[in-house]
């Protein structure tokens, strides 16, 4: 390749790799897998070796490729956070194995998996976690301690601590809790999270480390980067320190060559298929602290290690069959059977066809032969078609409901939905979001009771759960007369709910928990909600023209009103939510939240201006009126400063409240 030509390709991998680098690490939605991002950047990589006058200092392989955020404070790290280069083949860890043994013929190898998640630092002081952050661009990072502190596996104390300890670690979801969640949120039609990867990054950058916690997020501890007090002269030692001092640790293998080194590689790679967590490669480090010393680092790795990374696992099998899944608010979901194939691990006979227009975009027919792979080595999907079958046909979408048979129509969001609203389907799927944590949070009243009472047609609308009795209850299977009581409990305890999660768990589309508590914040009642038009509903700041007209329509239903009428003369109390304060001291004004406040977390002092008529936002903008500044305040605090917005300590933000 002549200069010319690689100038172009190297600008175009430049541009792409930027892309996708927003993608991955600051909006958690990557589009590509990490094995094709990969091979990008390896392709720059070589071009930029072949032509070095092309590399710039903005180039993707000098960084990290993150960024420390606007939605957190900014955390320097005192150790940067190095990424490893990456190898595709034996011969590149045999290459690495050479480059290595030139400086230290003796070295041993720590062979260990490499996680699938988001890489954190966790600083202790005296034993104490006093600070989680993200790795960010390796030297500038977010502070997500609070999100940390949700995670049961990380140590919050560790006895017999030396007196500073800095560790890596990577937080990822479990198969099982990342099944849990895509779960909940196809009930509830929301978008699905791709893979655990990207669950687990967008879970650890909530604001509200309530909902962290929800997601049941896990951690492997791998590393030390600092520690004042305690002497380490190897990773093997740091790893067994590490699991003394109780925090949880991974499986390794000391290996003497290269050949021990692929053999255990594949043997990890073997394992994918049995672990609860993803990994997408092995890692490779030199043992000895004093021989890393010596290789030292470049620019953007460390010399001393390598991070071999597998290919996504893909398959051709056939296509049986399709299947139609009614959702809660009547949309048709295609869903492929096919020939079982092991893939990733397990036996894969089910995969997503997402909607009407991925099925004729596909092109894809009952018979064909098909591309999967695990998507994120957890949910399968189609790539595309291989060969057409014999005097193949298209699949054709139904044109009446297959739970109900009424009329179906596409809406303008590639949806095709069931018209009948007491179609039996939507029905149980409306249920399940109804009694859910989020909405009504009945506990004990899951899926196989509701079918139950289904079945028995003892519920036939969400108003028939408050007409059950304890006896209707305990009629049903594996329902002793303890356990029907307590869920009569709940469901009574369910009535005295607030405004917002009744208007969460009637299931208007488009209206998700914050909408449902936008709403709630500037309509008192349920009656002032149904009698609103559209432009009302638009009035409210983070609303748009569909979601105003998704809750006018729905209000405007017969069925709606007769639902609503039926709740309340049963006895739900629909609570107005906690209003913000009219002519309030804070009334109009906009306050930005950093460091540490000295006797006041955020959210409580965010609380606080929105109870006095104030709102609060996540970066700093000429409309910004205060920046609410504590300690360790960071790159906010800084362009407060340049646009000349008042800073506020909390004791003259206290003063203010007086």
């Amino acid at each position: 390749m002549d200069k010319a030509s690689a100038k172009i390709r190297v600008d175009e991998l430049s541009r792409q790799l930027e892309y996708h680098n927003d993608l991955y690490y600051n909006m958690d939605e990557p589009e590509i897998s990490d094995f094709e991002y990969d091979k990008m950047l390896r392709e720059l990589e070589e071009l930029e070796e072949e032509f070095p006058e092309l590399r710039l200092p903005t180039s993707p392989t000098n960084r990290v490729g993150g960024s420390a955020g606007e939605k957190f404070s900014p955390v320097v790290h005192s150790v940067p956070m190095e990424s490893l280069h990456d190898s595709f083949s034996a011969e590149e860890i045999r290459d690495f194995d050479r480059r290595v043994k030139e400086v230290a013929p003796d070295a041993k190898y720590i062979v260990e998996p490499k996680f699938d998640g988001l890489s954190v630092l966790c600083e202790y002081k005296n034993g104490v976690f006093v600070r989680g952050s993200t790795r960010g661009d390796g030297i500038t990072g977010e502070d997500v301690t609070d999100n940390l502190m949700t995670i049961k596996s990380l140590p919050k104390r560790i006895a017999n601590a030396p007196e500073l300890l800095e560790v890596r670690g990577e937080v990822y979801m479990s198969f099982k809790s990342f099944e849990e969640l895509v779960k909940r949120q196809e009930e509830n039609e929301e978008k699905p999270a791709k893979n655990p990867r990207n669950a687990a990054a967008g879970s650890l950058r909530q604001k509200n480390a309530k909902i962290t916690a929800q997601r049941k997020l896990d951690i492997f501890v791998f590393n030390v980067q600092r520690v004042e007090g305690a002497a380490l002269e190897s990773h093997r030692q740091s790893l067994d320190y590490l699991s003394e001092l109780g925090f949880p640790t991974s499986f390794y293998k000391v290996c003497d060559n290269a050949d021990e080194v692929l053999e255990e590689i594949d043997r990890i790679g073997n394992m994918r298929g049995e672990l609860d967590y993803a990994i997408d490669g092995a890692v490779v480090k030199v043992d000895s602290f004093a021989q890393r010393a010596l290789l030292g680092s470049t620019a953007k790795y460390p010399k001393w290690a390598e991070a071999y990374k597998y290919p996504p696992e893909e398959k051709q099998t056939k296509l049986l069959d399709v299947e139609i899944n009614v959702g809660r608010t009547g949309a048709l979901t295609p869903v492929g059977i096919f020939e079982p194939v092991l893939l990733a691990g397990t036996t894969v006979s089910r995969a997503t066809l997402h909607n009407r227009d991925f099925i004729e975009e596909k092109g894809i027919c009952v018979g064909d032969t098909v591309l999967i792979r695990k998507a994120g080595e957890i949910i399968p999907e189609v790539l595309c078609v291989c060969e057409h079958a014999e005097n193949a046909v298209p699949f054709k979408f139904p044109e009446t409901c297959p739970s109900c048979g009424s009329p179906v129509v596409q809406d303008n969001e590639a949806a095709v939905r069931c018209t009948n609203t007491d179609c039996p389907a939507q029905l149980m799927r409306h249920l399940i979001h109804f009694v859910s944590r989020d909405a009504m949070d009945i506990d004990g009243l899951g899926p196989a009771v509701l079918e139950q009472l289904v079945g028995a047609e003892l519920v036939k609308s969400p108003a028939d759960l408050y007409r059950l009795s304890a006896e209707d209850i305990s009629g049903l299977e594996r329902m002793a007369e303890k356990s029907a009581n307590n869920l009569i409990s709940a469901i009574e305890k369910s009535k005295q709910c607030e405004l917002y999660r009744v208007l969460y768990a009637l299931g208007v589309r488009n209206i998700g928990l914050k909408a449902a508590r936008l709403v709630c914040e500037s309509f008192l009642t349920i009656d002032d909600i149904m009698n609103a038009k559209a432009e009302a509903f638009e009035q409210i700041e983070g609303f748009g023209s569909i979601m105003a007209q998704s809750l006018e329509n729905y209000f405007s239903l017969d069925s709606t009103k007769n639902l609503i009428a039926e709740l309340k003369s049963l006895g739900l109390e629909m609570k107005p939510s906690e209003q913000k304060k009219k002519g309030g001291v804070f009334e109009g004004k906009t306050f930005v939240l950093t460091g540490t406040l000295p006797t006041m977390t955020r959210s409580e002092a965010s609380k606080l201006i929105e109870q006095n008529g104030g709102k609060t936002s996540s970066s700093v903008s000429k409309k910004t009126s205060y920046v609410l500044a504590g300690e360790e305040a960071g790159s906010k605090l800084t362009k407060a400063q340049s646009l000349g917005i008042d800073i506020l300590s909390e004791e003259e933000f206290l003063k203010m409240l007086q």
